[in-house]
């Protein structure tokens, strides 16, 4: 008899990460893939804004193949704002909106320039 079934939702670590999805280990002798596709209702660029090496996370079993333990797996709706904090954000630069502050001035003032010329 299987210890879980599909539709069960479990903790699982992630144990490796790949361009299609993340590989996640359920315990000892269960382990499976979470695909591209089954992360989140969001698109996925890449992966590992989602997940790293080590991450513990409840992932939902969707399918357990009878002659394997390697189950399809999908994190999709059972992590709530998990992924809020895992999104790459922008790197802002030491100098922020001062380079189009002190700038736009100048810019207006060529572009008038060159509508008066052209009229």
């Amino acid at each position: 008899m299987n210890k879980y079934k599909e539709g069960d939702v479990v903790k699982a670590r992630i144990t490796a990460i790949e361009r299609y999805g993340a590989f996640a280990a359920i315990d000892d002798e269960y382990s499976g893939l979470i695909h591209i596709s089954e992360i989140t209702e969001k698109f996925v660029r890449d992966v590992t804004d989602f997940f790293e090496v080590g991450d513990v996370i409840k992932v939902k079993i969707l399918l357990i193949p009878k002659e394997h333990n390697q189950l399809k797996l999908s994190a999709k709706g059972v992590n709530k704002g998990l992924y809020e904090n895992k999104n790459k954000k922008i790197k802002e630069t030491v100098f922020g909106f001062y380079l189009l502050k002190t700038s736009l001035p100048n810019w207006i003032q060529e572009k008038m320039k060159e509508i008066n010329k052209n009229s």
